[in-house]
């Protein structure tokens, strides 16, 4: 499937999805709006519904929508681009594109109606406000600087933390947000900083350079935090336009054609991987071939020039089809299935309560009461799936930190073999000499943290499945005890007014569940990344924010500061003294530093896994905990409201006469209400399924 789009169809198309989703937001806003006046008009009729979690739920989904932002997340290595390509993307050379700017800063450029740029720092220093040209000279290195502080794992400005730059632009107005992120790195601070970004934006934009395909560190990035995390990845090969630069005739097309098309056989080998998606391959739609100078030249003399020929108008419509048909359709299907459970919850209340205005006080306290059992029955449900989140817990704490234990044991074993590409080029020579010294170990050093860093990405995914399987299956149980859940509501309902009552909506397949079931179910799907398939993501649970960066968690600096002492390295560099210069061969002084290196680390690797047994254990842990409090908070919360709805009408049955007519009357109109906006959600997202071509 191909995709073409320019940047006046990208910006129309998301000027459509901005406007349907306010006002989806807006009909979501009303539903809250009208619960809580009608619970609020209740305490002077018939009594509450009890309906203030449904009203809070969906106020949460509507301000969401409302801020409807969709944020790009830029990453690539220094020298590849980036900045010229976000100016030709943007469509204004905004960000210098000559030097690398904020090598270790995090940059967001956001929509503003004033040019300006915010430098946040770490600790309590207060934000500085600044502008352009200020923000340049004091946030800018030149490309050879900031090689140098990549080389010795430093940052330029070591208390920034971030900066956000605002500026009117049309695409940012659009609801666009980008972060533009370092250059690729192998020092904690930087990942860590990289990755809980990585789970807090939409999509990702991979640069790479077409003259420098596939670097190892790239590959190395790939594979550790891009593989195998359900992120949406646009790898956008630049500056394609300067192949011809290296080739003898850069104006033989047959030339041309075989180098580029030897550049494309390497990008696909090393790409092919990360561009699965449910058994199929998505190539096409993930890689593109750009020329970001030659965009930005012609975008500069006129916006609105197609940028044929630079493939931007392929890139622009891919990204189109996934910000405004797959993303922004995900969102309102999250929206309607929340209008919908909502209504249903409410119509529920209403059809049970209108039957039961009837009654006088001694019959209601009898029906009250003759439902007893099946809140106990509610509340057991509730008792026993804690059990199971609690048995599911200590199984995957169990499992994870003896998988750690394990893995990190292993390490022997392999560590010969792993080690040999990471081991820097070794000039002995240069070793013996004492001011050399220091380089060699430092170069060492940062060998072996990218063979550790590499290590602990490696078992990351194995903890991830571990957690992954188990939130499943309670995926599948909260399913399951929901149907119950559902069964034991019908019965109560049926013995206080003598019927079921029937839904007041159509629901799909799957949103029959109760709301803290729906909610628990919908885990799984954040948690793997699958947006399309969260029912309630607005206001439920963040995987990413309880465990986003295994590396972190379980203490990298500690466990690298193990290594770094002259006790591990003294006996390495006392062996390369100990070959002399007549035995100084590079095979030989490899294997000798192999054998040493392997030597110390083993003397370690007990301790280590022994060390963070417990970091481990207390994130997995955390982990499920918050998954359990929310979810048995809910499920409380549904009990407790199903009885407060009862017990306040009995209340207010005791404290004054209700007007049946006129409690019918409001009952009715407040039904009548929620049914017309949750109907307004329902025309908003046919509207959007909809071609625009077809509006």
């Amino acid at each position: 499937m191909s995709y073409t789009a320019d940047n006046t169809s990208l910006l129309r198309d998301l000027e459509r999805v901005v406007r349907v989703r306010h006002q989806a937001a807006t009909h979501l806003s009303q539903i809250a709006k009208r619960l809580n006046q009608a619970e609020l008009d209740a305490e002077e009729t018939s009594g509450k519904l009890s309906l203030e979690r449904e009203s809070e739920d969906i106020q949460i989904a509507s301000d969401n929508l409302q801020k409807g932002l969709f944020r790009l997340l830029v990453l690539g290595d220094l020298k590849r681009g980036k900045s010229t390509f976000l100016n030709a993307l943007i469509g204004e050379n905004l960000l210098p594109a000559d030097v690398n700017p904020c090598t270790a800063l995090l940059t967001v450029l956001r929509y503003g109606t004033q040019k300006k740029v915010t430098v946040y720092f770490k600790g309590d220093k207060p934000p500085e406000s600044l502008d352009f040209a200020s923000f340049k000279q004091n946030y800018t290195i030149d490309p050879t600087e900031a090689k140098r502080l990549e080389a010795e794992k430093t940052s330029a400005f070591p208390d920034v933390d971030y900066a956000v730059v605002e500026y009117p632009l049309p695409l940012l107005e659009k609801g666009i947000e980008i972060v533009d992120s370092p250059g690729l790195n192998d020092t904690e601070a930087r990942n860590e900083l990289s990755l809980n970004y990585i789970h807090n934006c939409h999509a990702i934009l991979f640069l790479f350079r077409a003259m420098q395909p596939c670097t190892l560190e790239e590959r190395r990035y790939l594979e550790n935090y891009i593989k195998g995390r359900g992120l949406t990845v646009f790898f956008l090969i630049n500056a394609w336009d300067e192949i011809g630069k290296g080739l003898i005739d850069p104006d033989d097309p047959d030339e041309l054609e075989e180098a580029q098309n030897r550049l494309r056989t390497v990008f696909q080998t090393y790409l092919a991987d990360y561009c699965q998606k449910d058994g199929q391959n998505r190539y096409e739609e993930r890689v593109f071939e750009l020329s970001s100078l030659e965009a930005l030249r012609r975008r500069v003399k006129d916006v609105e020039d197609s940028l044929e020929g630079t493939g931007f108008p392929a890139f622009l419509g891919a990204l189109n089809t996934f910000l405004t048909q797959e993303r922004a359709v995900a969102q309102l299907r999250q929206a309607r299935t929340l209008a919908r459970q909502v209504y249903s919850r409410t119509h529920e209340a209403i059809e049970r309560r209108i039957p039961l205005l009837d009654q006088d006080i001694q019959e209601l306290k009898q029906r009250i009461q003759g439902v007893e059992p099946e809140f106990e029955q509610l509340t057991q449900i509730r008792d026993q799936f804690q059990d199971e989140i609690r048995t599911m817990r200590d199984t995957k704490v169990k499992a994870v930190a003896d998988s750690f234990r394990t893995y990190v044991l292993n390490l022997e074993k392999t560590f010969e073999s792993d080690f040999l590409r990471y081991q820097p080029t070794i000039d002995f020579l240069e070793f013996l000499q004492a001011e050399r010294r220091e380089a060699f170990n430092a170069a060492l050093k940062q060998a072996f943290e990218q063979y550790i860093q590499d290590k602990l990405a490696e078992w990351e995914r194995t903890a991830e499945e571990y957690l992954q399987e188990g939130f499943s299956q309670l995926a599948q149980s909260a399913a399951n005890y929901g149907a119950t859940y559902n069964q034991i509501v019908d019965s109560m309902t049926e013995k206080l007014i003598g019927q079921t009552i029937p839904p007041g909506v159509r629901v799909d397949a799957g949103e029959e569940s109760p709301t803290w079931a729906k909610w628990a179910m919908g885990f799984f799907s954040l948690a793997s990344g699958n947006v399309a398939g969260v029912a309630l993501a607005a206001a439920g649970f963040t995987w990413q924010n309880i465990l986003v960066n295994w590396l972190a968690v379980i203490g990298i600096s500690s466990f690298l500061l193990i290594f770094t002492g002259l006790t591990f390295w003294n006996p390495i560099g006392l062996a390369l003294m100990g070959l002399g210069v007549g035995a100084l061969q590079a095979e030989q002084a490899r294997q000798e530093v192999i054998k040493v290196t392997k030597k110390e680390f083993v003397k370690y690797l007990p301790q280590l896994s022994r060390e963070q047994q417990e970091p481990i254990r207390q994130a997995v842990k955390d982990c499920f905990d918050s998954y359990e409090r929310e979810v048995i908070q809910r499920l409380n919360d549904d009990i407790k409201s199903r009885q407060a709805e009862l017990d306040n009408l009995l209340e207010q049955k005791e404290s004054r006469e209700i007007n049946r007519q006129t409690e019918l009357k409001r009952l009715r109109g407040l039904d009548a209400d929620i049914l017309a906006e949750c109907r307004q959600v329902e025309s908003v997202y046919e509207e959007l399924l909809l071609v625009p071509g077809e509006i």
